[in-house]
């Protein structure tokens, strides 16, 4: 607009001119040089304000783009710094779980290493509190062959002949059995306390394998082998049948126990590893056939095929 204006104040001043000089005799130019000035002058004054109107608006957008872009930038930051801290959180959570879980297992799998001797001790404690010598014996794992042997018998010495040229350290062992106190003049080292024990369980043994061929002793395994505490017959046309235990030799530390099945006559190493390695001796090689003669009515049928 302004440039129109200015040429139309150029046309206007030229044609006054021209009239003028028609006039007065000017010399002639002066007036088109005149508005050619003006011309250029409103040029010069419009183009600088387009100009700067365009660098504004040039600005702004740029301003606009760049201030878009940091708040795009911020964002995307703030995201990836939220999503980065989520990530190691997330880790530092499975590292904990995956300690607390080798925790765990190191629990069940390490210390079950030491199993069977926690086992014992609680065991060995218990039977310091509250019961005697044979019923811990009797109530150890392994030993479920063994009933408990009335200390009456024990305290019999017909009923121990022979034994104590068998057993080592035969009068502490019988001491030991009877939970008889040791007087304190004679304390033992930590080995023959050893032994003192060792030959303990034999001592039991033996004696063990002279009561069950009694009445009593008879009773007492009666009940173990209705309940089939010796385990079953694993032939399969015996259906289960139960057995009962018996030695292969009456001298100790000669044979492991076996277990007789009345019904197929057959004998077997009992299933368990801690069964199967009691001494023979402990059972003798007398009791089964002295029990199924002496209840005949025990003696099953033979199988078929």
């Amino acid at each position: 607009q302004a440039l129109q204006v200015a040429q139309s104040q150029a046309i206007s001043a030229a044609a006054g001119g021209a009239n003028e000089m028609g006039s007065t005799g000017a010399v002639p130019g002066t007036t088109s040089a005149t508005a050619m000035r003006i011309n250029q002058n409103s040029t010069r004054t419009a183009t600088p304000t387009a100009t700067a109107t365009t660098s504004n608006k040039t600005l702004t957008q740029v301003v606009k783009s760049i201030t878009k872009q940091d708040v795009t930038n911020t964002a995307n930051h703030n995201v990836n710094g939220a999503a980065s801290i989520a990530t190691g959180n997330a880790s530092a959570a499975t590292a904990a779980a995956t300690t607390s879980t080798g925790i765990e297992d190191e629990a069940a799998t390490g210390g079950g290493g030491n199993e069977e001797e926690e086992e014992e001790s609680s065991e060995i404690s218990a039977s310091d509190e509250d019961g005697s010598w044979i019923s811990w014996f009797c109530s150890l794992r392994g030993n479920e062959f063994f009933c408990e042997v009335d200390e009456d018998y024990i305290q019999d010495d017909f009923n121990l002949t022979g034994l104590n040229i068998i057993v080592p350290y035969y009068d502490y062992a019988l001491d030991m059995v009877l939970d008889v106190e040791m007087p304190m003049e004679e304390t033992l080292t930590e080995h023959q306390q050893e032994i003192v024990e060792s030959a303990a369980e034999m001592l039991y043994g033996l004696i063990h394998a002279r009561y069950i061929v009694t009445n009593r002793g008879m009773h007492a395994m009666y009940e173990k082998y209705r309940s089939a505490s010796f385990g079953r017959c694993p032939h399969v046309f015996c259906q289960g049948q139960p057995v009962l235990p018996v030695g292969l030799s009456d001298l100790p530390r000669t044979y492991t126990v076996n277990v007789f099945c009345p019904r197929c006559h057959g004998l077997f190493f009992p299933k368990s590893t801690r069964q199967a390695n009691i001494d023979g001796a402990y059972f003798g090689t007398t009791f089964p056939h002295l029990y199924l003669m002496t209840h005949p009515d025990m003696i099953p049928a033979k199988p078929n095929q």
